[in-house]
């Protein structure tokens, strides 16, 4: 049963407006508010979060915005011109955009990493197991990859748990005891006045442990660089600037802490035929005027191949054509967009003189009802040539 959605501005709480800065500002309180981490088994909180999430996807992107000004969700919905959804994508992959980090999983919840652990700053795990950096990874991929899916490998250099210690930070057959400063906080309080304020512990430097001896391979850290080969598989449909999410493949955590995330962004390089708006393609073919005039078939590019399309007798140039279902597949795999395919009569220019003779002879045979339109216009326009 189909359900209707929301005015995003509404959902937002902004002026249609609203400058971008406005928008980031509402999100960003609205966001905090509901997120599941702040309320567990709150299923109308999850629903609100998910909800601000489409939002601000939609409404901080300038195309889809101005799509959305204009054609209000239609913009979005199957063969509404943007793609099923406008390419929407987790909700906690805006969070994450918007905040910087965070997310879910890594450091004990989202808001110890927004607001720290009640000392004022994120410490990450206990024992100084801290979450790994998310990665950025750019990709060039072609039109036709976009359009059929495609499975790359790529190489990237990153962080990863030391071969030596298995990411503990110390060299094999040495102790690991807890701080005998911080009790494993990592932290210490230090009175200032009237207030307790909180610290990184001066001898464990916050990990909440000491190590009889370091690591000799990566000096305590419990990670070294080291170059990993990663399979991305990319879905059909994809539009240039799409983020896919690897979990778990990006750098690893201090001390054996949860690896952060692999982002793959994908930029779509240009087709020399076709266009692309959502799920829809467009292309211009030319004809000649004898085919336009006395109608005919002419083959059409598509992404499967040539296709022939019936031109009937007396077709205008610039007649566009539609082809149902020949356009690009939607990336979530609702349907596939059309192919709208133009016709614009070519002008011979290099004409010999046996068909000057023979054009001229047509010229000269036509009245005014071989072309009504110009006779038309020329009796409408009359008194502008007195």
């Amino acid at each position: 049963m189909a359900t209707t959605k929301r005015d995003y501005y509404q959902v937002l709480g902004v002026e249609r407006n609203a400058t971008p800065d406005e928008v980031k500002k509402a999100y960003r309180k609205l966001a905090v508010k509901y997120h599941p981490d702040k309320n567990p088994g709150d299923k109308a909180a999850e629903d609100k979060f998910k909800e601000l999430g489409e939002a601000y996807e939609i409404i901080s992107n300038p195309d889809k915005r101005a799509a959305y000004d204009r054609y209000g969700h239609q913009a979005f919905s199957q063969g509404g011109g943007m793609g099923g959804g406008g390419g929407v994508h987790d909700p906690f992959d805006v969070f994450r955009e918007v905040f910087g980090s965070g997310g879910r999983g890594g450091g004990g919840g989202i808001f110890e990493s927004i607001f720290g652990d009640g000392f004022g700053q994120d410490t990450g795990e206990r024992g100084g197991r801290g979450r790994g950096a998310d990665l950025r990874y750019d990709m060039q991929i072609t039109f036709q990859e976009a359009a059929r899916g495609v499975e790359k490998e790529i190489e990237i250099a990153k962080l990863q748990s030391c071969d030596i210690c298995h990411g503990s930070g110390a060299e094999p057959g040495s102790k690991v005891t807890t701080c005998a400063t911080c009790g494993g906080q990592g932290q210490v309080a230090v009175t200032r006045g009237f207030f307790n304020i909180a610290q990184t512990c001066p001898r464990c430097r916050g990990a909440g442990q000491t190590i009889e001896k370091p690591c000799r391979a990566c000096h305590g850290e419990g990670r070294t660089e080291k170059t990993s080969k990663i399979k991305i598989k990319i879905p059909a449909g994809v539009e240039d600037g799409t983020r896919l999410r690897s979990s778990g493949q990006g750098e690893g955590g201090s001390r054996g802490g949860p690896s952060g995330d692999l982002y793959v962004v994908l930029h779509v390089e240009a087709h020399d035929v076709f266009q692309r708006e959502g799920t829809d393609l467009f292309c211009s073919v030319p004809i000649s005027f004898a085919k336009a005039a006395l109608g005919g078939e002419v083959k059409v590019p598509t992404l499967e191949g040539s296709a022939v399309l019936k031109v009937p007798a007396g077709t205008p140039s610039g007649k566009v054509f539609r082809l149902r279902g020949k356009g690009m597949p939607e990336v979530h795999g609702r349907g596939v967009g059309d192919l709208h395919v133009k016709l614009y009569v070519e002008v011979p220019t290099k004409l010999n003189l046996d068909q000057k003779h023979k054009l001229q002879a047509f010229a000269d045979s036509c009245d005014e009802h071989t072309h009504p339109e110009e006779n038309s216009f020329f009796k409408k326009a009359k008194d502008f040539f007195k």
